[in-house]
């Protein structure tokens, strides 16, 4: 009877995924398709619990089954990421017209990432604040055998290293391991290397310009190539959104996402100020918010769908460059760093959350000045090296709590509701990008206003 349900499960899964393909065979918009495959995720996943629950055996082998698909999208989606960052950030050094603008568009666009991390820091504390969360009673709960397990495989590579260690380990030692994504820090090692790589085309540019200009055109070709790439990756969206959230939905129980619905809107609040940060920001730079995000939403659905940071990088490029008005250069570095330093909030709503919450289980006054930016300090430290898709936001916790010598086990408790608070997290990460290209484009006189205002110039997807 098991094998049975399991293959009709399995069945009317692959009927629907089956209904998703014609209608990409129909050109439907690209935004309702996701949506749609949202919607019929969650449902479908809610359907499996309420009928056979969380834990049963027919429950997991389907749900083993469909994560062919759900598993094996999040594994093309992580194979993009180092690709993505290496021609992203050397093509943003390619197409600059000066060498005398990367000091400039760099630091701009590091100082708006890090600043608003900071800032939602202190957002992700003063949530906890309001709701009360500090020492809550889940703190105590107990984990699962399998979140546990994740949890421990996120732990085994910041455990034992102080700050200062963390910072070296950035730096890559051998840049073939961390193109292979070996090391959980392979990320941020590749950005710097990318880094040097494009200061050391400015100088061949400079000095032998022939030189230059071939590898340019190689380089060119390259950046077709992985663009490619991401397309072909990008159409299996749909189908990747499906299977996830139906696993979701069917294996994380309802009645504990009912006990920590709390710290879900928690959460949520505090992302949505970020989100109001972000808007004063437009405003002090005299940006007007409404036509940003109308603008930018196309991306930032797409971010909350996917919950992944990476794989919205080629349609954040295009979002700033083609609808927003940003230059190229800048848009690359800012969507590039945007991927892997000063996450706002899976590197810094999240963090200052956890560890304002477990605080007081130690005894620690969580409502001291000294220790909210002690907490500051570090969240924003460790937002250095996040990755772009899944997990990002358990390693830099892990980081933010091992500094502060506070337990970790709440988290493999709060893994269980992860994707729920996930979606808003990556959004906001995409806008900080977003919006740190857009600021550092107009400081720097550069920001393409006709563009901007132009309600025609509107990107829905790279698709």
């Amino acid at each position: 009877m098991t094998t049975a349900l399991t293959v009709l499960i399995v069945i009317i899964a692959g009927l629907i995924l089956a209904g998703l393909y014609v209608l990409q065979r129909r050109q439907v918009k690209f935004s309702k398709q996701v949506f749609l495959a949202l919607g019929l995720g969650i449902v479908f996943g809610l359907i499996l619990q309420l009928s056979f629950g969380a834990t049963s055996k027919i429950i997991i082998n389907a749900i083993d089954w469909l994560n062919i698909v759900g598993g094996g999208y999040v594994a093309l989606l992580q194979m993009l990421i180092t690709p993505l960052i290496f021609v992203s950030l050397v093509g943003a050094f390619i197409k600059l017209k000066l060498s005398t603008n990367l000091r400039r568009i760099g630091s701009t666009v590091l100082v708006t990432l890090l600043a608003t991390t900071a800032i939602a820091a202190v957002l992700g504390v003063l949530s906890v604040f309001l709701f009360h969360l500090q020492g809550a009673d889940f703190v105590q709960a107990t984990a699962s055998k399998a979140n546990l397990a994740i949890l421990k495989e996120h732990q085994t590579a910041v455990k034992g290293l102080s700050i200062p260690q963390q910072i070296v380990s950035f730096l890559p030692s051998n840049i073939f391991a961390d193109f292979a994504g070996t090391r959980a820090t392979s990320t941020i090692a590749v950005v710097i290397f990318s880094a040097f790589v494009g200061v050391a085309f400015l100088g061949i540019r400079k000095d032998h310009p022939e030189e230059a200009t071939v590898f340019a055109k190689g380089f060119e070709a390259i950046h077709q190539i992985v663009s490619r790439l991401v397309h072909l990756v990008l159409q299996l969206t749909p189908y990747g959104i499906f299977a996830l959230m139906t696993k979701a939905t069917a294996t994380d129980s309802i009645e504990l996402i009912a006990n920590l619905g709390v710290f879900i809107i928690a959460a949520y609040i505090a992302l949505i100020g970020v989100l109001l940060l972000h808007t004063l920001i437009l405003v002090a730079h005299r940006i007007n918010p409404v036509i940003y995000y109308r603008k930018a939403w196309p991306a930032l659905l797409f971010a909350f769908t996917s919950r992944t940071s990476a794989g919205t990088l080629p349609l954040n490029v295009e979002i700033q460059t083609k609808s927003l008005g940003v230059d190229t250069p800048t848009a690359n570095f800012a969507a590039s760093f945007g991927l892997t330093i000063g996450q706002n909030g899976c590197a810094g709503v999240y963090p200052a959350m956890i560890a304002t919450i477990i605080a007081p289980t130690v005894g620690i006054n969580v409502f001291s000045l000294q220790y909210i930016l002690t907490i500051i300090a570090v969240v924003t430290l460790a937002s250095f090296g996040v990755a772009g898709v899944g997990g990002g936001s358990i390693f830099s916790t892990l980081i933010v709590l091992g500094t502060l010598n506070l337990p970790i086990g709440v988290l493999g408790v709060l893994i269980a509701i992860d994707p729920i608070v996930d979606m808003a997290r990556t959004l906001t990460n995409v806008n900080d990008s977003i919006l740190a290209g857009v600021i550092t484009a107009k400081r720097g006189g550069t920001l393409n206003e006709t563009v901007f205002d132009d309600a025609t110039h509107v990107v829905e997807s790279t698709l």
